[in-house]
């Protein structure tokens, strides 16, 4: 009879690892920088050494940001309709300006999120590695 031992190493942890994608770190360590650039996530954590370049967050932080930023302006529209609707242009511009704030203010915020859930769900590669 053989007996294998496997050693469990502990489950990672959602909630730290989506506040620290929220907050635009590592996932692993909380120091390093997620992005190198406006959207670009790094290779690797330069605190940890992490590896991060398995995240496949696509479309999906575009589609999240949109669902969030449509329903804020939804409910900024109906808020300032009735005192800017005599001045259309002035209302459109406002609108223009809050929507594209919010969305280049909320997309790295949500793709880090994303990339830290899948860390901790370890998805799409980030799994440890078998051995």
């Amino acid at each position: 009879m053989t007996t294998t031992t496997t050693h469990a190493e502990p489950e990672r942890e959602v909630k730290p690892a989506v506040l620290r994608g929220l907050k635009e770190r590592c996932p692993n360590c909380a120091e390093g920088k997620l992005f190198s650039g406006y959207l670009k996530v790094r290779d690797r954590c330069p605190e940890c050494g992490e590896e991060l370049h398995h995240h496949r967050a696509d479309d999906g932080p575009a589609y999240v940001t949109i669902l969030i930023v449509g329903h804020v302006m939804a409910f900024i529209l109906h808020a300032t309709f009735g005192y800017l609707r005599d001045d259309p242009l002035m209302l459109a511009l406002l609108l223009c300006t809050i929507a594209t704030v919010l969305s280049l203010l909320m997309l790295p915020r949500i793709k880090g999120m994303i990339v830290g859930y899948q860390w901790a769900k370890e998805m799409h590669g980030f799994g440890r590695p078998r051995g």
